[in-house]
């Protein structure tokens, strides 16, 4: 017993000497990885504040152009529909105000049918009193322009024109010889022309088939195709874009139909007052030309002025070329901005190069419909990117 003792006394002594137990397995040193040193960081490029602007701007830019060409290029292989959809979106954003105002008395199909019948029997009747002002006077009219185009002749006689009779008469000529060797072209293109005619009647009847929906319908029709088309978490904010951009459409139509209307009234005034031949007629011309930005009301009083001048003379039409500049002062600093301040307000460039590529893409239409669809897409822009409070 002694002896045992000892031994497992030995054992322990060396036990705890070794920091070893006996009959154990020996243990294995594990060597970690050595964790990688971090390089340096790399210094960012610096760029100046406006560069990095520019570049916000120019890829923002470029992103509207490219929607815009994409748009117009879809919409030119469905001219005649897509005209007729724009027209009917014309009519609606005018005609929806006085229907929302005549189906607190009536009932909403009887408002709808009587505010279309009532503004097609008020445009009848406006062409209507413009014939019929073209056919009272077209007697008188007749003697007023050959005197008008004789004065004209004189005038280009003497200087700076210097141009001779002969001239004149060669250029008469010239152009007496064109339209007899063209004769067979112009007829073609008369026919074409009665063809455009027709597409014209079929888009109007498509457009006013289609107001019709749109007026008595159209948050039904809005909704359906945001809960069909759009999946569920897009659609408040697609909802919150379409509402932006008919807001700005209704906006911009009804601020350049009231620009239009008051450029119509004080050129009729004008040309009333200066006692120009066929004054409702240009006044109706005015109108309409409005709806093009920039060229449209220059390019209609510039026809004013050229009968103006044939038919009272050089100081009727330099009074007329007085009205042109007043006019296009009072629109550009006075009726634009006060009228159209609840619409996106785009810089003159941006309605300049619209216009020209609008017109490039598909004419005088493309010129009508670019800057509204510019603005729409602009409002669609801001309205995706501002947060919802």
């Amino acid at each position: 017993m002694g002896d045992a003792r000892r031994r497992t006394a030995g054992q322990a002594g060396r036990r705890r000497a070794d920091g070893v137990v006996l009959g154990s397995r020996p243990a294995y040193s594990v060597r970690l990885p050595v964790p990688p040193r971090p390089q340096p960081p790399v210094p960012a490029e610096r760029t100046v504040p406006w560069l990095r602007v520019a570049a916000a701007y120019s890829w923002r830019l470029i992103l509207v152009g490219a929607v815009v060409y994409g748009v117009f290029s879809v919409l030119g292989s469905f001219q005649l529909i897509a005209v007729a959809l724009f027209l009917a979106l014309v009519v609606t954003s005018v005609l929806r105000p006085p229907t929302d105002l005549l189906a607190r008395l009536l009932p909403r199909p009887l408002s709808v049918a009587v505010t279309l019948v009532g503004s097609l029997l008020l445009l009848l009747a406006l062409l209507a009193l413009v014939g019929s002002s073209v056919a009272g006077e077209s007697a008188r009219l007749e003697g007023e322009f050959r005197g008008g185009v004789h004065r004209i002749e004189e005038w280009l006689q003497r200087p700076p024109f210097r141009l001779g009779p002969g001239a004149l008469s060669a250029l008469q000529r010239q152009v007496a010889h064109y339209v007899s060797t063209h004769r067979e072209t112009l007829l073609s293109s008369a026919v074409d022309e009665l063809g455009r005619v027709v597409e014209l009647v079929t888009g109007g009847a498509l457009a006013l088939f289609a107001s019709v929906f749109f007026l008595y319908s159209g948050e039904q029709l809005w909704g359906w195709a945001r809960d069909r088309l759009l999946p569920s978490g897009a659609r408040p904010v697609w909802d919150r874009a379409g509402r932006a951009a008919w807001r700005t459409f209704a906006g911009y139509t009804r601020g350049i139909i009231i620009v239009a209307a008051t450029n119509a009234v004080l050129v009729g005034v004008g040309l009333l007052v200066l006692r120009v031949p066929l004054a409702l007629p240009l006044t109706l011309l005015e109108f309409f030309a409005a709806f093009v930005p920039l060229v449209g009301s220059p390019v209609a009083l510039g026809i004013a002025t050229v009968v103006a001048l044939a038919g009272r003379g050089p100081l009727t039409a330099a009074g007329v070329l007085v009205l042109i500049v007043v006019i296009g002062q009072l629109e550009g600093h006075v009726l634009h901005p006060l009228v159209m301040s609840w619409a996106v307000r785009l810089h003159p460039l941006v309605v300049a190069v619209s216009v020209i590529a609008g017109s490039i893409v598909a004419g005088v239409i493309g010129a009508v419909v670019a800057v509204p669809l510019v603005s729409v897409v602009w409002a669609v822009l801001n309205a995706l990117r501002r947060t919802p409070a």
